[in-house]
């Protein structure tokens, strides 16, 4: 099908003709890997990239200058599509910097619990084991309902006065499923546990509005189709007095006096002063983007097509799809019989279909739970045809049929 035979097709809520147009990435071949790192829009691009020549032009503190208000009105941006106050936002260079900037500010202590689910990520599990055995903490992962989401009962029976932190991943890396973060807010709030939410595969095709986590993390190169190198925290103006932030400096703070200092009052303490001004422009710009879009509008589109591709997929013999959850999204996880998951991406690829892979080191409670290894991930984004989908599908029944 050509180019323009495929713009023709409707976009359901999103004008597919429109956002393909703005996304240059979306006419080479079938891209399923936006739960990687997404195509940007060219309106993104043209933010980055401007800014870049405009830095080589004036230098980076008069460019930095001219955008001043431009950046200070990001904050309101992020504000609007989370579902907070501009001074709860900051901005980070990645959702790793801000979940581990937000995480080592929680006080934790001896005889203190941290409970999380049992798709918690490697990213955050490695330095939850590793500052727990520091402090004499116990990190415990909360068993799964039937569907494979958190068992928010399980999660009640579990909870008590010692457990100070719940690390609650809103979508894994590994499948479709997306967790309930306001009942288990609810759970953590009755004994005064914050809930630290991983919104790092939620943030641009999930929404975020209204969900009353303490603390929200995301990235900017996924869903949201912002550059590499960005993200953003938000911290509660009710928690913040709670955190002690470890790593601070002359932006996080002000230093008054020979032996005194005093750190900022709102989320940005969390910021560092070096930044690349040209991503977090990017970034604002993808926001703006998703925005006019309509996280609501996106939400729908990305559902139909991962609901499209799995109903393929289910088809094809020799294939199990392996999501789980009731609510699911837009990542869609398989196997095929006798061929390796890196082998199907490779044969994937070959045919013009980009996917990647998750395997058992990046969610290793599920994984293990469900003795897998490793899976194919494919994850559509609105800019994805329906007829590009089929052309997946019969991708992938291609290489099944190479078993």
């Amino acid at each position: 099908m050509t180019d323009a035979a495929i713009d023709a097709v409707t976009g359901g809520p999103i004008d597919l003709a429109a956002t393909r147009a703005d996304t240059p990435g979306s006419h080479r071949g079938v891209f399923l890997d936006s739960a990687g790192s997404s195509l940007p829009p060219v309106q993104v691009l043209d933010e980055v990239i401007g800014h870049l020549h405009r830095e080589a032009e004036i230098g980076g503190y008069r460019a930095a200058d001219e955008r001043a208000r431009d950046l200070e009105d990001g904050y309101a941006v992020l504000a609007t599509a989370l579902g907070c106050e501009p001074d709860e936002v900051a901005f980070t260079d990645s959702a790793t910097r801000a979940w581990l900037a937000a995480f080592d500010s929680i006080p934790l202590a001896e005889g203190d619990r941290i409970l999380v689910t049992e798709v918690e990520y490697a990213g955050n599990a490695i330095p939850l084991l590793r500052r727990a055995a520091e402090v004499g903490a116990t990190v415990e992962p909360v068993p799964s309902d039937a569907h494979g989401a958190v068992d928010v009962e399980a999660l009640r029976r579990r909870i008590d006065e010692r457990v100070q932190v719940v690390s609650l991943v809103h979508v894994p890396t590994n499948g479709g499923l997306v967790n309930p973060v306001d009942e288990v807010v609810a759970a953590a709030h009755e004994v005064g546990a914050l809930v630290l939410l991983d919104a790092c595969q939620s943030a641009g095709q999930v929404p975020l509005t209204g969900l009353a986590a303490d603390i929200v993390t995301g990235t900017g190169r996924k869903w949201l189709r912002g550059p590499r190198g960005t993200g953003f925290l938000v911290v509660r103006r009710d928690v913040l007095g709670r955190l002690r932030p470890r790593q601070v400096d002359l932006h996080s703070g002000t230093w008054e006096t020979l032996d005194r200092y005093r750190l900022r009052e709102d989320a940005r303490v969390f910021e560092l002063w070096e930044t690349s001004v040209a991503d977090r422009l990017g970034l604002i710009a993808a926001f703006r983007y998703a925005l006019d879009l309509g996280i609501d509008a996106i939400a729908e589109a990305v559902r139909d097509r991962a609901t499209h591709l799995r109903a393929g997929l289910t088809r094809i013999p020799g294939v199990t799809v392996r999501d789980l959850g009731v609510n699911q999204c837009g990542i869609v996880t398989f196997t095929v019989d006798g061929v390796a998951p890196a082998t199907v991406r490779d044969r994937l690829r070959e045919r013009g279909v980009t996917v990647h892979t998750s395997g058992v080191e990046s969610t290793r409670y599920d994984m293990t739970r469900r003795n897998l290894d490793e899976v194919v991930r494919a994850s559509p984004h609105y800019f994805i045809s329906p007829a590009q989908l089929d052309a997946a599908v019969a991708a992938v029944t291609a290489v099944a049929g190479t078993r």
